[in-house]
């Protein structure tokens, strides 16, 4: 699959340790690679987010979560769509460590509907860790001019492209029961 030359750049810099901004289903995200300390350890800086709390996997499709979840079978369920984005909590896998999953025994996850950071996974040949630009407990990034102004001196990176129609930030859902976390 042949990238665009701002794909390319973010995927170079993701997998040197970088962290870059991108334009996501309803918001900005921030994201790194997730087998990268140092890398998920400046997002969680730039956010000041405790690291108990967790963080979301994205990937452009569920090959890219394997070794990092357990499915039960339910996988047709994970799949996102554009407007009412969807984050599943599903089984971690025993060797996800702590700093992605936090004081959970299970991990976020969401195939990501929007083609800017499905791409960019894709460029990255992984999933990433992506959580919404903003300093924890304060208003997400919308739109490129916010973004810019607070994370550009913070992001190695800022992807263009413009954010889905989506609210704000993901639903997040239990697969196993289907119970809604956190509403859209």
């Amino acid at each position: 699959m042949a990238f665009s030359q701002p794909l390319r750049r973010a995927a170079r810099i993701l997998r040197s340790g970088g962290v870059v901004a991108y334009p996501t289903e309803g918001v900005f995200g921030l994201g790194c690679l997730p087998d990268d300390f140092a890398a998920i350890s400046r997002v969680l800086a730039i956010k000041n987010r405790d690291p108990a709390l967790g963080l979301v996997l994205i990937a452009s499709d569920i090959e890219q979560l394997d070794g990092w979840i357990e499915l039960p079978g339910k996988t047709s369920k994970l799949k996102s769509t554009g407007d009412k984005p969807v984050t599943w909590i599903v089984p971690a896998t025993d060797e996800v460590p702590y700093w992605i999953r936090g004081e959970h025994a299970g991990l976020a996850v969401r195939i990501t509907a929007h083609p800017v950071a499905s791409a960019l996974c894709d460029a990255a040949d992984s999933a990433l860790v992506s959580t919404s630009a903003n300093t924890h407990g304060r208003p997400v990034a919308r739109n490129a001019f916010v973004l810019r102004r607070r994370f550009g001196a913070l992001v190695d990176y800022i992807v263009p492209g413009d954010c889905g129609s989506a609210s704000g930030p993901s639903e997040i859902r239990d697969l196993a029961s289907g119970k809604v976390l956190r509403s859209a």
